[in-house]
């Protein structure tokens, strides 16, 4: 029988969220019950909210959850009731790139995060109890999660166990957002010790590649964002210097005078922009290499100057969930937090679930860097 719980729900692309009603449909083999604690509030949602990537009314998002198991299927592998997990991306294991290590690029990874729908086509969630006839279920399934929900269905492989007393409202976006910006450094470009790294767009995203950069060694941190504060904040967490954009700013001459002698070793851009990826590349040094993981809408193109890469040797790369493994870079990133050494507190304001609207209002104004989500 269907068990109801409230939801974060888009009623239609475009418009406001709605706290609802909505119902589970019953637990899969390959699936865990999980009750939501907290989840991270992500670009990625608000841009498959407003139609910039494809979505559809009567849609629950959420891609950042962490919560406790309820009730794990049969073939959830070792998770049980009680456990605290992390959520992430799903993933099919079996495709030459899951079983070499790289999850995120998995073959099958658009169509198990994205459609609105599980692996075998039927929907996690529905409007209507399941017992009820003229339902076929609503966008769920969210990055095998969904997690803008107080109770959801997840697939196995989006989940990542942490011990208990782990703090759950800190760490949701682990799953995403901090796990991307920080693997575009540490997995994605392997920057290495004494180099120089150029970070364009200084929001949650950019703020864990400034963070991975100092893991890392890096000498020369720059942070590049169009807010004066922004560039504060870049510098409490690591970055050495930063770079207001602007139209008088003239940013690949000032990355070429930090980084001697023709540009940085490193950098990447978290904002989508054609325009900050071609000043990114311009501002790339000798082998230099760059990678995007800002999300533009579809069709977005970018032109380079390709014997300006020719001569140069210059790489530019795509990093989707910063290359990373979750079940090993999840606890892996919770271990520099421990250290001292990623401290996302500086990122992350709390919301309770209830004030969803001030949340979204504070991530738009550019007040809050990182929005979490807790239910009461």
């Amino acid at each position: 029988m269907s068990q109801s719980t409230t939801a974060l729900l888009l009623p239609e692309v475009g418009a406001p969220f709605e706290l609802r009603e909505v119902f589970l449909a019953p637990l899969q083999p390959d699936e865990v019950l999980v009750e939501i604690r907290a989840t991270g509030l992500c670009h990625t949602d608000l841009s498959f909210a407003n139609g910039t990537l494809p979505c559809s009314p009567n849609a629950v998002l959420g891609h950042e959850g962490a919560g406790v198991v309820i009730e794990a299927g049969s073939a959830a592998g070792d998770l049980n009731p009680g456990d605290l997990v992390l959520l992430s991306f799903s993933h099919c294991e079996t495709c030459a790139a899951c079983e070499s290590g790289h999850p995120s690029y998995c073959y099958s990874f658009n169509d198990r995060n994205f459609p609105g729908h599980r692996p075998d086509g039927s929907k996690a969630m529905s409007l209507k109890p399941s017992t009820e006839p003229g339902d076929n279920g609503i966008f769920s399934s969210f990055f095998g999660q969904s997690s803008f929900a107080r109770r959801t269905l997840a697939h196995k492989t989006c989940v990542v166990k942490v011990p208990a007393g782990t703090n759950l409202s800190l760490f949701a976006p682990l799953g995403c957002g901090i796990q991307t910006g920080a693997g575009a450094v540490l997995n994605t470009l392997d920057v290495k010790p004494n180099s120089s790294l150029v970070v364009f767009g200084a929001g949650s995203v950019g703020m864990a590649s400034i963070m991975a950069g100092a893991i890392r060694g890096a000498k020369t941190i720059i942070a590049v964002d169009l807010q004066a504060e922004r560039l504060d904040l870049a510098k409490q967490v690591g970055a050495t210097h930063g770079i207001q954009a602007g139209p008088d700013t003239d940013v690949v001459a000032e990355i070429r005078r930090l980084c001697p002698p023709n540009g940085a070793n490193f950098a990447v851009d978290c904002t989508g922009s054609p325009k900050v990826v071609r000043t990114m590349v311009d501002s790339l040094g000798t082998r230099g290499r760059a990678a995007t993981v800002g999300a533009p809408s579809f069709g977005v193109e970018v032109p380079l100057h390709i014997m300006d890469v020719l001569v140069y040797g210059k790489e530019y790369v795509g990093c989707c969930e910063g290359d990373s493994q979750p079940a090993k870079f999840i606890p892996y990133l919770i271990e520099q937090y421990a250290q001292g050494k990623l401290p996302l507190e500086k990122l992350i304001t709390v919301y309770k679930m209830a004030d969803y609207e001030k949340a979204i209002h504070d991530v738009h104004s550019g007040k809050t860097v990182k929005a979490v989500l807790t239910w009461d």
